[in-house]
C-alpha cells in the first residue's frame, strides 16, 4: 500500500445482506484497504435481522481493512433505510429488527393512512404516504402483536443510527434517514408530535437529529473496533441517500439503482409531496430533498427467476409476448403488499430465456413508472440516466433500461458507492467541503454511457395492460401462514 496524499476516512455501508467497509484517501478518493462480512436476514412471512450482527459484521469488515483503519481521521455509516430497532435500558435489542423489506404492517399503514387524515395530508406533513417499509407502520405492528416488547423499549433506532451509537455512545440519526420513518415532518425538519402520540411512541426515545456537516460525535474507547479514540464520527445516513453523495449527484440527474431492492431517485431543491404514495419525499443528507420511489423485487427476484429455470442471469432472450410480474416478496412499486409473482402470456413456443427476459422487464417497468414522478418538470429529458447497484454491471440489465428508457445509460465504474458516500461524508467533516462536491473530486459518476435506443413502448404497454387487468389478483393475499 502506497502512502496516502491525505488524512484517512473510513464509510461504512451496512446493508441488507452484509456490512461493507472502506478505507479512502480523503484528497483523492483512492480506496486503499477495505473489508466485508455477511449478516442473516430470516425467512417466512417476516423479515428480521439481529443488530448485534451488524456490529459483528462491521467489526470484522474493519479487521479486514487492517492497520489503515486504526488511522483513520473520521467515519461515517451508511444503512438500510427504514428498519426498527428497539433498545432495552442497556442498549441491548430487545428483539430483531424490523427490515424495510417486512411487508407485515400493510394493515397498519393503511389505517395510519386513514386515521390521520388520508393520504394528501401525510405527503404535506412528512413528504410521504406510509407503506408497509416504513418505520411507524412497524412501530404499530409491533405495539399490536407485541405489547411486551413495546413496554421493554428504552430506545428506538434506525439501523445506522445503531451502529453509530455503539461508536459513539450517544443516540444521533440524521435528516436523510430520519424523513424515511413516517414520523419526521419534512415542512418542519422535526418529529411530529402529533403522529408520535397517534402510535404511542414517546419522542424521549428516538434519537436527535444530527445536521448536515455537524459532528455525531467522537469514538468512544470503551469498545474492540481499530480506530483511535476520538476520532470524528459523522452523521452517516440511509443508504440511497449515502450513494447519491457518493455520485456527487447534482438536481436534475436521475439515479437507478438495481440491487435486493430497486430504486430511482434524484436531488431536488423542492421539497417532494406525493399523495399518490408512488414517490417518498426524502431528505437528502447535505440539506436538499431526495424524491424516490422503491420496488421490493429486483436482482433477488430475477436471480431466483432464472434459478427456478436453471439458466445463467445473462441467458435471456428477445422476442416475447409473455409478460411476468415479479413481485415475489410483496411490492411497494406499485403498492401491492399481498402480491406474488403473476405470469402471463404463456405460449407453447415460449423458451426459458424469453421468460427470464420478462422478468428483467417486469421489474425495470416498476422502476421507470415512477421516474417521471421523480424528476422534476423541467428536468434535461437527454440526461443520462445513472444506473448503479449490484445489477449494474449486468448485460442483461444494463439492455433492459437502455430498451426500456429511451436515454443514454451511464456505469459508473466507481463500486460500493453507499460506503463511497459515507466516506464522502466523512471527508466533509475534515475539509469542511459539501460531501457531494468532495465526490465529484474524487471523480466517482465517471464510466461508460451507452447510446440511446427507441423506447419499447410495445411491451411498456403490454405490461401496463397486465398490471392493470390482474389488479383484483395481485391486491389478494396468498399467504398461507
Amino acid at each position: 500500500m502506497s502512502a496516502a496524499e491525505g488524512p484517512l476516512v473510513v464509510g461504512v455501508d451496512s446493508s441488507t445482506q452484509s456490512t461493507k467497509a472502506l478505507v479512502v484517501d480523503a484528497s483523492t478518493g483512492r480506496v486503499v484497504a477495505s473489508g466485508q462480512a455477511p449478516h442473516t436476514v430470516s425467512s417466512g412471512a417476516g423479515r428480521e435481522s439481529d443488530p448485534r450482527e451488524w456490529w459483528d459484521a462491521l467489526c470484522e469488515a474493519l479487521r479486514q481493512c487492517g492497520e489503515a483503519a486504526h488511522e483513520a481521521a473520521a467515519v461515517s455509516v451508511g444503512g438500510q433505510q427504514h428498519g426498527l430497532v428497539t433498545l432495552d435500558g442497556r442498549g441491548e435489542p430487545v428483539r430483531p429488527a424490523l427490515l424495510w423489506n417486512d411487508v407485515r404492517s400493510a394493515p397498519q399503514a393503511r389505517r395510519l393512512t386513514e386515521e390521520l387524515g388520508g393520504a394528501k395530508v401525510w405527503a404535506e406533513r412528512t413528504g410521504s404516504v406510509p407503506a408497509a417499509s416504513f418505520t411507524v407502520t412497524k412501530w404499530a405492528w409491533l405495539t399490536e402483536h407485541e405489547p411486551e416488547a413495546v413496554r421493554a423499549t428504552k430506545a428506538v433506532r434506525l439501523p445506522h443510527d445503531y451502529l453509530t451509537e455503539r461508536l459513539t455512545g450517544q443516540g444521533t440519526t440524521d435528516r436523510g434517514d430520519a424523513s424515511g420513518t413516517g414520523w419526521w415532518a419534512s415542512r418542519t425538519e422535526s418529529y411530529d408530535e402529533a403522529i408520535l402520540a397517534h402510535v404511542g411512541l414517546d419522542p424521549a426515545l428516538l434519537p436527535r437529529v444530527v445536521r448536515p456537516g455537524e459532528i455525531a460525535g467522537t469514538v468512544r474507547d470503551s469498545h474492540d473496533l481499530p480506530f483511535s479514540k476520538g476520532t470524528l464520527v459523522a452523521p452517516g445516513t440511509g443508504d440511497n441517500a449515502a450513494a447519491a453523495m457518493g455520485l456527487g449527484v447534482r438536481p436534475g440527474v436521475p439515479v437507478m439503482s438495481l440491487g435486493t431492492s430497486g430504486t430511482v431517485y434524484a436531488i431536488s431543491r423542492r421539497r417532494p409531496a406525493d399523495p399518490s404514495g408512488t414517490v417518498a419525499g426524502f431528505a437528502d443528507a447535505h440539506g436538499d430533498w431526495l424524491p424516490l420511489a422503491c420496488t421490493l423485487n429486483c436482482t433477488l427476484a430475477v436471480d431466483r427467476v432464472a434459478a427456478l429455470l436453471g439458466l445463467d442471469r445473462e441467458a435471456v432472450e428477445p422476442g416475447t409476448a409473455v409478460t411476468l410480474l415479479p413481485y415475489l416478496d410483496g411490492e411497494r412499486t406499485p403498492n401491492l403488499p399481498d402480491a406474488s409473482g403473476l405470469l402471463h402470456g404463456l405460449r407453447h413456443d415460449t423458451t426459458a430465456g424469453q421468460l427470464l427476459q420478462a422478468a428483467y422487464d417486469g421489474a425495470v417497468h416498476s422502476l421507470l413508472g415512477a421516474l417521471d414522478l421523480v424528476l422534476d418538470e423541467d428536468a434535461d429529458p437527454s440526461e443520462p440516466l445513472l444506473l448503479i447497484g449490484g445489477g449494474a454491471r449486468g448485460t442483461a440489465w444494463q439492455q433492459t433500461v437502455r430498451r426500456l428508457s429511451g436515454r443514454p445509460v451511464q456505469v459508473p465504474e466507481a463500486a460500493e458507492l453507499v460506503a463511497l458516500g459515507a466516506a464522502a461524508q466523512a471527508a466533509g467533516l475534515l475539509t469542511g467541503e459539501d460531501p457531494a462536491a468532495v465526490a465529484r473530486r474524487w471523480g466517482t459518476a465517471a464510466g461508460p454511457v451507452l447510446d440511446p435506443v427507441e423506447r419499447d413502448e410495445e411491451t411498456l404497454s403490454r405490461i401496463a395492460g397486465v398490471l392493470s387487468d390482474a389488479a383484483p389478483l395481485l391486491e389478494r393475499s396468498t399467504d398461507t401462514h
